[in-house]
């Protein structure tokens, strides 16, 4: 290669010579000879190939550091479980029948009969009596009478549970609160209440939490007065109907459970003729009385269950001598502390109910059976507390409430009867402020203890007092089981300022705000009873009534009857 590059040198030098001579002389030829050398072309031998080059990883090794910790095991004694084992189960008596007497010519009588043990099917009878042929000194005839005869029934299915209830009721009663010395026959003081009811109610049970479960209620009631000896007059008696359908639904998502209740109440009360009036029975009164209500509410559960949180609302219709709407506010909070220990609570509320003459005779059996009717309503209703448990046996609860009521029912002396043995229904708008306390003891079986007292502060809007209510409560009820042969129970109220409206000077009579009032003192009402088993199936009882014989006043001038001793038996079969 290098001797072809030098005579390329020297041939291109001669040919550049040559050329610049041509310029200058004209005419020149230059011809040359030479010879080339190319090295013959040979092929590589080697094929090609990939060269991997692997980079090993240095392995790090930390050796392990010998430590030795002590492991602390402390086994605490579990006491063993107590199985109770039998042959077979404890024999189930279907009837109990109580009959017994007491002081003041008082027969009693009770009879119970329930169906056999079943899974399915349940159905029973349970008929009472109690009534009192004696009198009360310097009154009236105060003899009584109440009989109960009621049937149920049921059905309990795997996802629906139906029951069933047909009851008659009757209550015998004379209006005694005058003096004996106006020599009042017992027919033209007395007074009958007859009540007949039915009721059904069909509810699903859907255990799986993606279905909507839902309650459906139906209740008939009609509730009579007594009706006058003369004919013609049949219609001068108090006759109310009751209609009512109650249903409820409810669906759980995940902590949330959705609520709604939807009620039709239809009361129709009627006295006498309408627009018109007979001497001796008053003016004719026909009210028809419809609620409606609405009431969709929420409830939340949180941190286990410990809180609980539920908001909705209750949008009632009242359609009743005018028509209205009310929206009244639902809310409740809860927060279970230290395993239910303590829970305190605090919510708001409100509602209305419906007044019915059945509801306000229960009340005070002594109205006179044509009164006039309001719902009831409590715009809003604050509350707070605490309850838990303090162990085991022992739970309590305490807390505070503030009301507004309106068409708060009031009972006052009947003044268009110039007699004045009966009581008459006035409204008024009362704020109600209560604090109440109350504890429970229950050991097994053996002793079970409640005591409650309750404080009541009213401040009524158009009147001095709130009549006939109390203003301090107490409640102490308890039984014991002595080697399950002798069982003993109390019975214990007091009552304390009670206030009454009167319409003449009298002893011990006050007045303030142009309105006569008179104090009716304090209720100790103190019930002893005590049962001895012979053996499983028969018993004998005693009971003292009133052990402090106080013949307290529960409505003004009409005064209970002192101690009372009732005794009998028992039979199971």
């Amino acid at each position: 290669m290098r001797k072809e590059t030098s005579m390329t040198k020297i041939v291109s030098l001669l040919f550049f010579t040559c050329t610049l001579v041509s310029y200058g002389q004209t005419g020149v030829n230059l011809i040359a000879s030479g010879e080339r050398h190319i090295e013959p072309a040979y092929r590589i031998s080697l094929s090609p190939r990939i060269v991997d080059t692997t980079i090993k990883t240095v392995i790090v090794e930390y050796p392990l550091l010998s430590l030795k910790y002590e492991a602390l095991a402390r086994v605490d004694q579990i006491n063993p479980a107590s199985i109770k084992t039998v042959d077979k189960l404890p024999r189930v008596y279907r009837a109990y029948i109580k009959l017994g007497v007491g002081t003041e010519l008082m027969p009693i009588g009770e009879v119970f009969f329930d169906a056999d043990r079943s899974r399915k099917y349940i159905y029973g009878a349970h008929a009472k009596h109690l009534s009192s042929f004696g009198n009360i000194k310097e009154y009236a005839p105060s003899s009584f009478d109440r009989t109960r005869v009621n049937f149920y029934g049921g059905i309990n299915e795997r996802r629906y549970v139906l029951r069933g209830d047909v009851s008659y009721n009757t209550q015998g009663l004379h209006y005694y609160g005058v003096s004996d010395s106006l020599g009042l026959e017992r027919d033209s003081i007395a007074q009958r209440y007859s009540d007949f009811g039915i009721k059904a109610m069909f509810k699903s049970i859907k255990k799986d939490s993606a279905n909507l479960n839902y309650q459906i209620g139906f209740s008939y009631n009609n509730y009579l007065s007594k009706a006058p000896e003369n004919k013609e007059n049949r219609d001068w008696r108090a006759c109310e109907n009751f209609l009512g359908i109650t249903s409820t639904a409810w669906y759980k998502h995940n902590k949330e459970t959705y609520s709604v209740d939807l009620n039709l109440l239809y009361n129709g009360y009627r006295y006498g003729l309408p627009d018109s009036s007979l001497a001796g029975l008053g003016s004719g009164i026909v009210l028809n009385n419809t609620v409606i209500n609405l009431k969709p509410n929420i409830t939340t559960t949180l941190q286990d269950n410990r809180f609980k949180a539920k908001v909705g609302l209750d949008l009632t219709l009242d359609v009743h001598n005018i028509t209205k709407v009310y929206i009244f506010p639902l809310a409740e909070i809860k927060y279970s502390m230290f395993n239910d220990i303590f829970i305190p609570y605090i919510g708001i509320r409100g509602g209305l109910t419906q007044s019915t003459f059945k509801r306000v005779t229960q009340e005070n059996e002594f109205l006179r059976a044509n009164v006039s009717m309001k719902n009831e309503k409590r715009p809003i209703e604050l509350y707070g507390g605490i309850k838990g448990t303090l162990s085991k046996r022992m739970s309590f609860n305490a807390g505070v409430s503030f009301t507004n009521v309106r068409d708060k029912a009031l009972f006052v002396t009947d003044i268009t009867d110039s007699i004045r043995n009966k009581f008459d229904v006035i409204y008024d708008t009362v704020n109600v402020t209560t604090i109440d306390a109350s504890i429970s003891y229950q050991l097994q079986e053996k002793l079970k203890v409640d005591v409650l007292g309750r404080f009541n502060s009213y401040s009524p809007l158009n009147n001095s007092y709130a009549w006939n209510l109390p203003r301090l409560e107490l409640l102490v009820r308890g039984s014991y089981n002595l080697f399950d042969k002798f069982l003993f129970k109390l019975d214990l109220t007091l009552e304390e300022g009670r206030k009454t409206l009167v319409y003449e000077k009298e002893d011990d009579v006050e007045l303030e705000n142009g309105q006569y009032i008179k104090s009716l003192g304090f209720i100790t009402d103190l019930n002893v009873s005590i049962e001895y088993r012979y053996n499983k199936r028969v018993s004998a009882f005693v009971e003292f009534n009133n052990i402090a014989s106080q013949r307290y006043k529960r409505w003004y001038n009409t005064p209970v009857h002192s101690f009372q001793f009732l005794g009998g038996v028992t039979f199971r079969l």
